[in-house]
């Protein structure tokens, strides 16, 4: 079987996950072409990224002139499919913030070098990550005469906004919809009949479990909090930092270190300063799979005050390294977060943030290196990449076996 896999941004440091699927699915037998709008390669700090980027081909980079000549090539192959292509674009433009009608008639292009490509490529069926433009291409290249398509919704963004991203539409006319949580599948239930529910799915996000190292022991002293992603509001990061400066107050010798970077940089450098935060916490940038296992194993305790998310990886990643998680109660995170393996508080709860903080200081060694051995094994049954790609996998034998029409409506 050969599929493409369509993102967006491809590679990105926040989107190894992606690449971990994308390995599984070939290590099954599968062909994958990869296919991105654009590159992120200026951010790319681990080699396995930057392998993947010479891997995948970046629609933009082919310029303008060649859209335009492949939407044309598409308009006069079928000029009446083109037109309910172009109406649906049309359509789905209307709905965006703003009035984004320009902005999906360059989606429509795209989607007609996208079905040249899988024409020549011989693909059976298209895999979107993000129910963002490359869900919407995806659902236009199928419009022109492109192969089925499926996608995964990560949130939070795509239900943030779901009618501007006219996700009721790319689901209906989808083969099958993945979330990567019930919490996930939960929410597109609400946009769409009943009818269309057992299209469905949850496959979750995964690491790769096989051969990977035992949990490194925990370090001595005091208290190493990590937090892992990027520098955004969803993220949390400023109520971490007044968390952190209250707990201080009674529980000194307290270390956070970021792993990540991002537009929230300047603030976050603002806050440590305001709170005299200098000598607590290190900014650690971006790090490679590596570097992220190092300042894990450097830590006690994996810190995600997010105030929303889908489901972070790099939770399956603390947890299967050893770490308990402070977390909050966010979207899918407890489903996997669980008592017995960290603390939940409410997003955007300093004063709770706080408490976790102090009560996981005070936890004895031996309790920590339990509740991470309870994780680990709750990673192991949910998040094993290779039992997740297996799903998947199926899911795209069993669309390609039906050939369902490209809309059951909508």
């Amino acid at each position: 079987m050969k599929i493409a896999c369509l993102v967006n941004t491809y590679p990105s440091p926040s989107h190894t996950f992606i690449r971990r699927e994308l390995q599984a699915l070939e290590r099954r037998g599968i062909t994958v072409v990869r296919m991105a709008m654009r590159s992120d390669r200026a951010r790319l700090v681990d080699p396995e990224d930057r392998a993947e980027d010479a891997r995948t081909e970046h629609v933009l980079e082919r310029g303008g002139a060649a859209l335009l000549r492949a939407a044309l090539g598409a308009l006069l192959a079928g000029p009446g499919r083109f037109g309910r292509a172009l109406a649906l674009a049309w359509r789905c433009g209307a709905r965006a913030e703003g009035g984004a009608r320009l902005r999906h008639l360059i989606y429509l292009a795209e989607a007609a070098h996208v079905a040249d490509r899988c024409a020549a490529e011989g693909v059976a069926h298209v895999h979107a990550h993000f129910g963002t433009n490359s869900a919407t291409v995806a659902m236009l290249a199928r419009a022109l005469g492109g192969p089925g398509y499926s996608f995964t919704v990560h949130g939070p963004e795509e239900f943030d906004h779901p009618r501007a991203l006219a996700l009721d539409l790319k689901v209906r006319r989808a083969r099958f919809t993945v979330a990567i949580s019930a919490f996930g599948r939960s929410q597109l239930c609400r946009l769409v009949p009943y009818g269309n529910w057992d299209r469905l799915h949850v496959v979750r996000c995964g690491i790769p479990l096989a051969g990977a190292p035992p949990p490194a022991p925990l370090p001595p002293g005091p208290l190493r909090l990590v937090n892992v992603g990027r520098f955004s509001e969803q993220k949390g990061h400023l109520v971490a930092l007044d968390a952190l400066a209250r707990a201080r107050t009674t529980t000194p010798g307290l270390h956070l270190t970021l792993v990540g970077d991002g537009t929230l940089r300047g603030a976050i450098e603002a806050r440590i300063a305001a709170l005299d935060l200098g000598d607590a916490v290190t900014l650690a940038g971006w790090q490679d799979g590596p570097g992220v296992r190092a300042a894990l194993d450097a830590a006690h305790v994996l810190l995600l005050p997010s105030f929303a998310e889908g489901l972070p990886v790099v939770l399956m990643e603390a947890l299967a390294a050893g770490r308990p998680a402070i977390a909050t109660w966010v979207a899918g995170i407890p489903e996997l977060v669980r008592a017995d393996c960290g603390w939940l508080v409410p997003a955007g709860d300093a004063a709770a943030l706080t408490h976790a903080i102090i009560a996981a200081a005070g936890t004895a060694p031996e309790t920590l290196a339990a509740m991470g051995a309870a994780g680990a094994a709750r990673v192991r049954a949910q998040h094993d990449i290779d039992r997740q790609a297996e799903a998947l996998h199926h899911l795209f034998d069993t669309a390609c076996a039906a050939c369902p029409e490209a809309t059951t409506g909508g």
